[in-house]
């Protein structure tokens, strides 16, 4: 019997000689196997796409302050706007261009400085001042820059800014700015 049994299965089991059961579960195997495959080609190529957009959204973020004096002057002009919104737009993006001490110069001589403190002077809303502090923090990297905002009158303006002791930031910003003048031997008290 087992003999008999044995030959059985060797015949159920010889190439060609598939059951309809065993045919099934084989090509049911062969089309999850390309399945798999192309799924995994798939996501590895959605992977590679994202991480060729995050390197190329990298790039240009790291780029867009060398862009030139033609930005830093739009966005000087956008601090003259009316609007809240595009003055905010302008104090950040010529934060982002105050990297080095001759780009901090360049935004104080295209009147980037001036214009700052009289959007920090006539803000009416916390954001709108708390990036005009901003900027202003990014010009003060230069010493240069400062003599500039005392000359300016950025003093009596930075301390007639109302506190916002929940925004630590707003805070840092204009704590750090009234130091700087003090650190520079400018006098604070007046």
């Amino acid at each position: 019997m087992v003999s008999q049994c044995h030959s059985v299965w060797k015949l159920e089991h010889l190439p060609g000689k598939l059951t309809s059961h065993h045919a099934h579960v084989n090509i049911a195997a062969q089309w999850d196997g390309l399945s798999i495959e192309e799924d995994a080609e798939r996501k590895i190529g959605w992977l590679l796409k994202m991480i060729f957009v995050g390197t190329a959204s990298v790039v240009a973020y790291q780029f867009f302050p060398y862009m030139g004096d033609n930005l830093m002057q739009q966005s000087v002009s956008l601090l003259q706007v009316k609007d809240p919104l595009f003055k905010r737009m302008g104090a950040s993006r010529l934060a982002r261009f105050a990297i080095d001490d001759e780009r901090r110069m360049r935004i104080v001589e295209m009147g980037g400085a001036a214009e700052l403190l009289n959007m920090l002077g006539t803000a009416k809303d916390q954001r709108t001042r708390k990036e005009a502090l901003k900027a202003l923090a990014a010009l003060s990297f230069s010493d240069e820059a400062v003599g500039a905002l005392y000359r300016s009158g950025a003093i009596s303006v930075i301390k007639s800014t109302p506190d916002y002791l929940e925004d630590a930031d707003f805070m840092k910003y204009k704590s750090n700015l009234l130091k700087k003048f003090q650190d520079l031997t400018y006098d604070v008290q007046s």
